[in-house]
């Protein structure tokens, strides 16, 4: 992997975790049930922005499969994000 790029992966994150963090504080301080959905979405989007160089660097799976599972993460994450958005408690 080429520096400026792991740089930059690092950095996504370093910024998806503190998302995560503030959304998982204002869960507990509140008790708001879409912040919780809305960590985990960060969370997920996180991993899945670094996944694929992991799996096709250091774990020799194809850029094929690589990819995918890394789409699959990050789609994942966006529905929560999404359903944190939509969410109507009853």
């Amino acid at each position: 992997m080429h520096a400026g790029l792991i740089v930059a992966k690092i950095i996504v994150i370093i910024l998806g975790v503190l998302i995560a963090l503030q959304s998982y504080r204002a869960y507990r301080r509140y008790d708001n049930q879409p912040m919780l959905f809305l960590a985990i979405g960060f969370v997920m989007i996180s991993i899945g922005a670094v996944i694929e160089g992991i799996l096709f660097d250091i774990a020799n799976v194809s850029i094929f499969y690589s990819g995918m599972i890394q789409s699959i993460i990050v789609i994942v994450g966006m529905g929560f994000v999404l359903y944190s958005l939509y969410y109507q408690p009853t």
